[in-house]
């Protein structure tokens, strides 16, 4: 995962939204659907709809050192408004979506879900949703407790939390001394 984000072939967009996603560890579409007013950069943190309710996901100090660089304009100003990620291109008349979905400095319009997806499986043959999982996975890895992985996560069910705990061998062996008998002191 590291290896993937600190790839230089790779677009500031793209690794600005996967990065996000693995430190948020939110759903694809809730990262997706922010907009530059949303964000709180100094407390790192946004709000974020989830299954009808408003929640709020952080980052770290890698999304937070890329984000102002993201949201920079050509002529040195800063983006204030609008949809985060933005599409390459503009719309076509056509396909035209609505206001909130466009960005009021560049007329570019918000990345949508498939061509995210399509990006990160062309870079790393990878799923969106699997930068959640790898999130909930390392923090597993790193004995982070179950009730913390559910918050980070912001799950209902400890059994959804509970498949990212897989202690390795050394944490088995560590947990095992535990069940030793108390040593003698001399």
């Amino acid at each position: 995962m590291h290896r993937l984000l600190s790839r230089r072939d790779i677009p500031l967009r793209e690794k600005t939204l996967w990065r996000m996603l693995y430190e948020t560890a939110a759903r694809s579409a809730e990262i997706l659907a922010l907009n530059v007013e949303d964000l709180d950069l100094e407390h790192r943190r946004a709000p974020v709809r989830s299954k009808g309710a408003v929640e709020w996901v952080y980052w770290e100090s890698g999304t937070a050192r890329l984000l102002p660089r993201l949201l920079q304009l050509p002529d040195g100003s800063t983006r204030t408004r609008g949809p985060l990620f933005l599409s390459e291109r503009r719309p076509v008349p056509a396909r035209r979506p609505v206001a909130a979905d466009i960005c009021p400095h560049t007329g570019r319009a918000r990345l949508g879900y498939d061509r995210a997806r399509v990006l990160l499986d062309q870079y790393a043959s990878l799923d969106l949703h699997q930068l959640r999982h790898s999130a909930a996975t390392h923090l597993g890895e790193t004995e982070v407790p179950p009730q913390l992985i559910m918050g980070k996560t912001r799950r209902k069910n400890p059994r959804t939390a509970m498949r990212y705990v897989k202690p390795g061998a050394e944490a088995i062996a560590a947990v095992t001394e535990h069940l030793a008998p108390p040593r003698r002191r001399p």
